[in-house]
């Protein structure tokens, strides 16, 4: 039996029985090895160390660092504040409170976890008090909390960035901005619905000026840290892994000194959040690495190419069958090792096709982002549903709505490249 079908039927096996896709990814790869015998063990050391011996994946630990730092810093009270007032007062106004904030916490976080755990607990409360439905608040966090990956920084949008040389991280970034802002129009628009059906009123009254100006002065800035972050890279003033040290310390400042709710006794367990937060990353890069090696050795991505190629697909056709792929994949993989397996086999593929590789790179991470919402997996289904105390039955029946909305979304993204491509082209960056 050759290693690669050894090495996919162990991590389907492994997936089965409900070993988290990390160590179900390294597993497997050690078994096939062993298994054929014709490299030592220790190749499997060597190539998951390789895989996270990079310079630009240090942006990872530092961006997630940043997020806990703000977070700490009271950042989610003071979003929600100024999300809150412009729409608070509406029919569904807690509801587009919701899309608002997680969409401006993504901003920061750059994980969709982060942003359901975090901000997205205290919103599913405020609607639960409110009058609206729990699952229905927790359904609507979740199917939110995919802008997360999208809107810049994003942890994805690096290991993406890693995996195909055609796209730069900072094109990547700011290549999310308006596909994130028409996920979060999409997901208003199915919250003006339910709204409009249930009677989800608000008795919020309109805040006053004063307060809407005080509200705004405060929020500035945290709502900086994306625009320092892009702006600087735009400039030149540094690189995608030193801007995520910078944004270390723009949050330090902002915590300690501007809204002065970050003490510097909560620091250790900060840092210990964000830890182990790294380690779960990285372990799932190093064993996707090593498990994308077997794939390479054994030409399966050069074997797959071909066999796509040879359907002698149109640009539009192919895109198609992609995203039919990236969904069923992305049911039962979560997008970080999806996205280690399958650019380095998709991603010549569909530029031998002439397809924008921004443009590409977009529908493949937001497609994989869906995975985390679809049942049966669902990563951020339970995520929500243990946070909220939410039945996963019962969230489940409320995502309908919302999936029709993505699955539009992502027919607009897959066929009108220019959503993703305008803006990384107006501002000159370079692929």
């Amino acid at each position: 039996m050759s290693m690669s079908l050894i090495l996919l039927l162990s991590v389907c096996v492994l997936l089965a029985i409900g070993v988290p896709v990390g160590f179900s990814l390294g597993v497997a790869t050690a078994f096939a090895v062993v298994a054929v015998g014709k490299y030592p063990m220790l190749v499997v050391l060597k190539e998951t160390f390789t895989g996270i011996d990079s310079f630009p994946l240090m942006a990872v630990p530092f961006f997630i660092l940043a997020a806990e730092l703000m977070s700490g810093g009271a950042l989610t009270e003071v979003l929600l504040r100024f999300a809150g007032q412009f729409v608070g007062h509406k029919r569904g106004g807690i509801g587009y409170t919701n899309i608002i904030s997680l969409t401006f916490f993504s901003g920061i976080s750059g994980s969709a976890l982060a942003d359901a755990a975090g901000p997205g607990s205290m919103l599913i409360k405020m609607m639960d008090k409110a009058g609206y439905g729990r699952a229905y608040a927790g359904a609507l966090t979740a199917s939110t909390a995919i802008v997360g990956p999208i809107i810049p920084p994003s942890i994805i949008m690096i290991i993406y960035g890693l995996q195909d040389e055609n796209v730069s991280v900072g094109a990547l970034f700011v290549a999310g901005f308006i596909p994130g802002i028409v996920i979060a129009l999409a997901m208003a628009l199915v919250n003006w619905s339910v709204s409009k059906q249930r009677n989800y009123k608000s008795d919020e009254p309109m805040p006053a000026l004063a307060v809407i100006l005080s509200n705004t002065w405060r929020a500035i800035p945290a709502l900086m840290l994306p625009v320092l972050i892009l702006g600087g890279m735009r400039a030149g003033w540094f690189t995608p892994t030193e801007a995520s040290v910078v944004a270390v310390f723009y949050a330090l400042l902002c915590g300690l000194f501007l809204y002065r709710t970050l003490a510097f006794a909560n620091l250790p367990a900060i840092l210990a959040r964000s830890a182990l937060l790294t380690a779960s990353v990285l372990i799932i890069i190093g064993f996707s690495a090593c498990f994308a090696w077997v794939l390479t050795i054994e030409r399966l991505p050069q074997l797959a190419a071909d066999l796509i190629t040879s359907w002698q697909l149109s640009p539009w056709m192919l895109l198609i069958v992609i995203n039919l792929f990236l969904l069923l994949v992305g049911i039962f993989i979560e997008p970080l090792p999806a996205v280690m397996v399958l650019v380095p086999i998709l991603g010549p593929v569909a530029a031998a096709a002439g397809i924008d590789p921004i443009h590409f790179a977009m529908v493949v991470i937001y497609n994989l982002t869906l995975g985390m919402i679809t049942p049966p997996v669902g990563g951020l289904l339970f995520v929500t549903s243990n946070v909220a105390k939410i039945p996963l039955a019962a969230l489940t029946r409320e995502l309908k709505p919302f999936l029709y909305a993505h699955a539009c979304v992502l027919i607009l993204l897959t066929f009108i490249p220019a959503i993703s491509t305008w803006l990384p082209n107006l501002l000159g960056f370079k692929y």
